[in-house]
């Protein structure tokens, strides 16, 4: 079923999902779940939250922090030895309580990340975290002249 993101809420909806989210790096498994959150937004391709228990890296926190107005204070974590690669809400606000402690992905710092097997490219810019795959559509928000969308 293709989606496109034009239809995705705003502000974001949080689902559960049972897709098959593998990331590789460097030769290892960084992290597989088939327990992954995945956000949508108007304009922005998912970003898949994944439980801590299903990352095989070392996870080190950093000290950069950013806010998101929906979701609140995120927390920034260096991945594999890959800086500042995931980010978390350890105190999400209300209405997003199911992403606490998860960790969303930045698939363009990872040597592949999949969903389903397919091979993700990642959400054009270097803010948004975002993973297109084949099944979404639409114009996606992070490349030049977007920033206002």
């Amino acid at each position: 079923m293709t989606e496109n993101v034009w239809d995705y809420p705003r502000p974001p909806r949080a689902e559960p999902t049972a897709r098959h989210v593998v990331i590789r790096h460097a030769g290892q498994v960084v992290a597989d779940t088939r327990r992954a959150v995945r956000v949508l937004e108007t304009s922005h391709p998912p970003v898949y939250y994944i439980p801590p228990a299903d990352v095989a890296a070392e996870l080190r926190p950093t000290p950069r922090q950013t806010v998101c107005e929906f979701k609140g204070l995120a927390t920034y974590w260096d991945v594999a030895g890959v800086v500042e690669a995931a980010w978390s809400y350890e105190e999400p606000n209300r209405g997003y309580e199911s992403l606490r402690g998860l960790l969303a992905f930045y698939p363009s710092r990872f040597d592949e990340c999949t969903v389903d097997g397919e091979r993700v490219i990642a959400q054009p810019g270097d803010f948004y975290g975002g993973w297109l795959t084949s099944d979404i559509t639409g114009p996606v928000k992070g490349g030049p002249g977007t920033l206002g969308w």
